[in-house]
């Protein structure tokens, strides 16, 4: 379907106010929202379950339905205010989810979308919220949502929505997230631990071992968006006498942006957290971040943290030296630019298989 059509639908259906965390699959859809939708009426959301309490907020103001967009896998993040705040056993408001569906059976996809997607429909059961994966059925699915004052889940499946033309804001810095992470790389040592975030920036990271001739030691976090700088915490607390270094994207930290909280408490000298902002969700359509308008350095410090910004390679290089004798954690937040290859690969390995190379490299055995 057209994601104009689509949007003009729901319009007819009463829904005009939109939230959500963009996904890959309704990336032509939210384009749509974006370059349409007046901005008092689109909020992309930190997480997929602050995206349902700003839908609650929205439709106890207003009485109007409130659509909330999100990956399937966001169902993770969302089901405490479905079940605890918008269940129509608690405050019953009716909201419509536009849930991308990966990992859909019969459907080739990424290891870490394979089991949300085979338990999607029966998850969205257990949640008691009715769905259909039929866009035409979107009218009747909303009339319910009104009737019974629920939520309800529309599941939209790959290729659904049809291209939608974006505009591409320009670059305000001239470095690349796979340079930035090459300079980030050669300024470790081999005894470093390396955890990276979901999306581009683990098979940028991946590609970088590759063509500099290195062993694929890192955990390449796949999946669990927002999660990978407590892991990389984690292995800190219990590793003092080793660098920990979390290779994280904008937005991953904002979804979670609790995390700073805790390492700021922990304190680990060793653990330095290293956030590529490029102001967007780049790997899944580019749709801007938070971060475009606060200062995640700023925050960090709040939270205990020594911070620093760098925009260019030899600005890298120099601010992780600039780390190694003060007191942690540490924050480098490095401005790239919204640039990827076309060609960028994605792991051989399966994750099973990572996870048995880190660890080697964990306890010294490569």
């Amino acid at each position: 379907m057209d994601p104009k059509q689509f949007l003009d639908t729901l319009a007819g259906q009463g829904i005009t106010f939109f939230t959500g965390v963009p996904d890959s699959l309704l990336k032509e859809f939210i384009s749509c929202i974006e370059a349409t939708v007046p901005r008092t009426h689109h909020i992309t959301a930190a997480n997929e379950g602050n995206a349902i309490a700003l839908a609650a907020g929205y439709q106890l103001a207003t009485g109007a339905v409130p659509a909330v967009y999100l990956q399937n896998s966001g169902l993770g993040n969302a089901v405490n205010p479905l079940t605890s705040l918008a269940d129509k056993e608690v405050y019953a408001i009716p909201m419509l989810l536009i849930v991308g569906w990966r990992g859909e059976p019969g459907v080739k996809d990424e290891p870490q979308h394979i089991k949300q997607g085979r338990i999607t429909p029966a998850l969205l059961d257990i949640l008691e919220i009715p769905r259909t994966d039929k866009l035409d059925e979107v009218g009747a699915l909303i009339e319910r949502a009104k009737a019974e004052s629920r939520p309800v889940a529309l599941v939209v499946h790959a290729d659904a929505f049809s291209a939608y033309p974006t505009t591409k804001a320009p670059a305000a810095v001239a470095l690349t997230r796979e340079a930035a992470i090459e300079s980030v790389i050669a300024a470790l040592n081999e005894r470093d631990i390396v955890v990276s975030t979901t999306g581009k920036i683990s098979r940028e990271l991946y590609e970088v071992r590759k063509r500099t001739g290195q062993p694929t030691k890192d955990f390449l976090t796949v999946g669990s968006m927002g999660h990978a700088s407590q892991i990389a915490l984690g292995i800190a607390s219990q590793k003092p006498d080793r660098r920990v270094v979390c290779l994280d994207g904008d937005g991953a930290t904002i979804m979670h942006m609790g995390a700073l909280a805790t390492a700021g408490l922990v304190k680990p000298n060793n653990f330095l957290h290293i956030v590529l902002n490029n102001k967007a969700h780049e790997s899944v359509g580019g749709q801007p971040s938070a971060a475009g308008v606060i200062d995640i350095p700023a925050v960090a410090r709040a939270c205990g943290y020594t911070t620093a910004t760098a925009t260019t390679v030899n600005e890298i290089g120099s601010r992780i030296g600039e780390y190694k004798n003060a007191e942690g954690p540490h924050l480098l937040e490095i401005m790239v630019n919204l640039e990827s290859r076309k060609d960028l690969a994605r792991p051989a390995e399966t994750p099973a298989q990572n996870k048995r190379s880190f660890i080697d490299h964990l306890h010294g055995t490569n």
